[in-house]
Parts: C-alpha cells; sequence; structure tokens
C-alpha cells in the first residue's frame, strides 16, 4: 500500500516553521532567520520513499491585523492550507496566546483530518512550563496530537516525523520522485538575495524589498545571474547600495557564495536597486512577483 499526503504548517510568524520544514525536508528551502515574516510565499517540499511520498508545505506567519496587501496574500497562503490538508501541522511557541475564539483555532477544530500541535523551542522551557502550555492547547484542540521539540536543534523532530507517516492517507505519487520541491530555480535563487538582504541589513528594510531575476544565463563553465531589488523609497535606495556601494557589494558576494554552492557552479551576479513606491499595495506587481500562485 502506497501512502502520500499534503502535511502543509502553519503558525504565526517566527515560531519556527521554515528550521522546522528544512529539518523534516533535509534541505535548505526555505529562509531563515531570526526575524519574523521572512516566509512570504507558500513554498512545498517533497520526500519521496518506497512506499510513501510528503508534500511538506511551508506557509508565511499568519498576520492578525494586515498592514499591506501582500499580508492578505500571504494570510491567503495559510487559508489555502485547510482545503487540502490531509495532515495538518500547527506550530507554536512559548510567545504564543491563542484564545479559543481566534481564527486558526477554529478552522482547526473544523478540520475533518489529524492535526499535530507542536510544541516548538521545547529547549527554552523548563518542564513545568511545558506541561502547562499543552494543557493550554489540549483544552483549544481537544483532538490534536501534541508534541514537543526543538526545530533548530532537531530534538524530537524524528519522532515527528514518524507521526507524520503514520498518518498519511492511502494515495497516489503526486510528483515524480527526483523533484524537491515545486518551486523553479530562479525562485531559489531570489530567496537566496532576499535572506542575505535580511541578514545584512537592519529595521525596515529587509521589509520593504522584493527580488526579482531578471537574467538567468547558464553557460559551460558559469551562470550569469541578473537580479532586481525593488524597494519602497528613494532613502532606501542609498542604504541598500551603502557608501561608495561598499553594502550592495558586500551583499552580493554573500548571495553569490551561497548560489554556488546551491547550484553547484560558479556564479556571476549582478545586482540592480529600483524604487517602486508602494508596491506592497499593488495588486498588479504584486501578481507579477508571484503573490498569485
Amino acid at each position: 500500500m502506497f501512502k502520500s499526503g499534503f502535511v502543509n504548517i502553519i503558525g504565526r510568524p517566527n515560531v519556527g516553521k521554515s528550521t522546522l520544514m528544512n529539518a523534516l525536508v533535509g534541505e535548505n528551502m526555505s529562509i531563515i532567520t531570526y526575524k519574523p515574516q521572512t516566509t512570504r510565499h507558500r513554498i512545498l517540499g517533497i520526500i519521496t520513499e518506497e512506499d510513501y511520498q510528503i508534500v511538506f508545505s511551508d506557509t508565511p506567519g499568519f498576520v492578525h491585523d494586515p498592514s499591506y496587501k501582500m499580508h492578505d496574500k500571504m494570510n491567503r497562503y495559510v487559508f489555502t492550507t485547510f482545503e487540502d490538508a490531509d495532515v495538518m501541522l500547527f506550530v507554536v511557541d512559548q510567545s504564543d496566546d491563542y484564545k479559543e475564539d481566534h481564527i486558526l483555532i477554529q478552522k482547526l477544530n473544523e478540520l475533518a483530518c489529524p492535526v499535530l500541535l507542536v510544541i516548538n523551542k521545547m529547549d527554552l522551557l523548563a518542564p513545568e512550563e511545558l506541561v502547562k502550555i499543552k494543557d493550554w492547547y489540549q483544552s483549544l484542540l481537544p483532538k490534536a496530537e501534541i508534541m514537543a521539540i526543538s526545530a533548530l536543534n532537531k530534538v524530537n523532530t524524528a519522532s515527528l516525523y514518524q507521526r507524520i507517516v503514520a498518518q498519511l492517507p492511502e494515495g497516489p505519487m503526486y510528483f515524480p520522485p527526483d523533484q524537491l520541491s515545486d518551486r523553479s530555480q530562479r525562485f531559489f535563487i531570489s530567496e537566496i538575495i532576499r535572506e542575505n538582504i535580511f541578514l545584512l541589513y537592519r529595521e525596515e528594510i529587509p521589509y520593504s524589498c522584493e527580488v526579482t531575476i531578471e537574467s538567468f544565463k547558464e553557460e559551460e563553465d558559469i551562470i550569469r545571474i541578473e537580479a532586481l531589488i525593488f524597494v519602497n523609497r528613494k532613502s532606501q535606495l542609498s542604504i541598500i547600495i551603502g557608501k561608495k556601494g561598499e553594502s550592495i557589494k558586500r551583499l552580493g558576494t554573500d548571495a553569490r557564495l551561497k548560489m554556488e554552492a546551491f547550484l553547484e557552479k560558479k556564479v556571476f551576479l549582478q545586482l540592480h536597486v529600483k524604487v517602486r513606491e508602494g508596491w506592497r499595495n499593488n495588486d498588479r506587481l504584486l501578481d507579477r512577483l508571484g503573490y498569485s500562485q
């Protein structure tokens, strides 16, 4: 009997969803930084074994009070997971304060599929705190199975993986056995640049940026990539570039090295910066940037 299913990961920003996804899949599919709201799209990570296929789905952190149309589109990705989930992973940490009237709690209680409630960052909790959190969530989601893990340190992630496999329904192989994701190389290249923006720049700068790949040309011994970084204001353009171009040069170097490791080939990277005021509220541009997928 072959088993398969969509295992969808949801939760608030910065609870460790992307870290968990990467730990379970064994590949760096999603951006991981200490800053919240780094994941902006729904990203699939696929594991195929002899008798099962798991399609993991990482989603943006649910934004309770959206500030931009971009946040609305990110929340839409979260809500689509309730439509196709075969197993739902609801990730929380000690900072969460869900109540029974929260929209995610209500929708989780309406699900017919198994719900695994994952308390992440257990290494930061005293045993009595962990018991208290488990009891609270068991009262909110009485049908959920609760597990405590540390995704960063991979504590109990193997046990969680086994529980996921056990919950999979009988089903077909949705993707070819050698496919690891539904996303293209261009997407992951843009994510590498965006990840480094989060790592190198402070405050609102990373949240005001978006990256698109303008050109991707693979030659025999090198890949030539041109990328465009959108910023929200002219003042942000000068910050991205930096004094005498030092900041964007460092960004390019750091991103290029990660690209070469990812693509296993030498990369020539050119970065350009352009001001597009209000891009986070521009439906047409958001669709072009992939937020309609």
